[in-house]
């Protein structure tokens, strides 16, 4: 995404203010998915996290304000042919906005101190959160090198993420005899993050109107 955008205006330090404030972004939002997300499955004391978790939040929304305005600055410099980039930008802030949002749904069931299951049933969540915390960390680097390739394959790994979560709320809407409930909103959540995550990396491989809607795709969010 930043070569096209340079492609279009190259001479402009907004491009690179733009790029750098959005690796922020996605930096942010991972720390505090980790923040929260931790502290659901270790039934941690939430007021240890809370005032990070919001002041993180908080810059999260700022950057979004200041990359918005950096995009109305460059467009109005460089006029109409700038616009169709610009526009996608504004959409994947939009993306890693929302990052930091689901981290605000899982401290929020944190502060409930819901059941979470057994120590395998938690294990297995603790796994998965592992590898939704690694592809935001990978969704980062890549955003950052632009690589097609290795874009490719990490929409392929999010997809079977996504699928995953969904079988498990699936199964556990299902479940008799026990309370499921905590662990259904972990995995929706979690599916939430790398799905955003995913929209993000699309913009490496794919053309400006299939943003968000990658090969392999569920449905049910395209």
């Amino acid at each position: 995404m930043l070569r096209w955008l340079q492609r279009i205006g190259p001479e402009s330090p907004g491009l690179n203010v733009i790029h750098r404030h959005f690796l922020q972004m996605l930096d942010d939002g991972r720390h505090i998915f980790d923040a929260a997300a931790n502290c659901v499955l270790g039934a941690g004391d939430p007021e240890v996290i809370r005032e990070d978790l919001y002041t993180t939040d908080k810059r999260i929304n700022l950057t979004e304000q200041l990359i918005r305005r950096e995009i109305v600055v460059h467009g109005s410099i460089y006029g109409a042919t700038t616009f169709p980039a610009l526009l996608v930008m504004m959409s994947l802030v939009k993306d890693a906005e929302r990052i930091g949002d689901y981290a605000k749904n899982l401290f929020e069931l944190a502060e409930v101190r819901p059941p979470l299951g057994g120590d395998e049933e938690r294990q297995a969540v603790i796994g998965l959160k592992d590898q939704v915390s690694k592809l935001l960390v990978r969704a980062h680097g890549l955003f950052d090198a632009q690589d097609e390739d290795a874009a490719r394959e990490f929409l392929i790994e999010n997809d079977a993420v996504q699928k995953h979560c969904d079988d498990e709320v699936a199964r556990l809407l299902c479940a008799e005899g026990e309370n499921a409930s905590a662990r259904v909103l972990v995995h929706r959540y979690f599916k939430r993050v790398t799905g955003h995550a995913g929209n993000v990396v699309s913009s490496i491989v794919m053309p400006v109107d299939k943003i968000d809607y990658f090969p392999g795709k569920p449905h049910s969010e395209q």
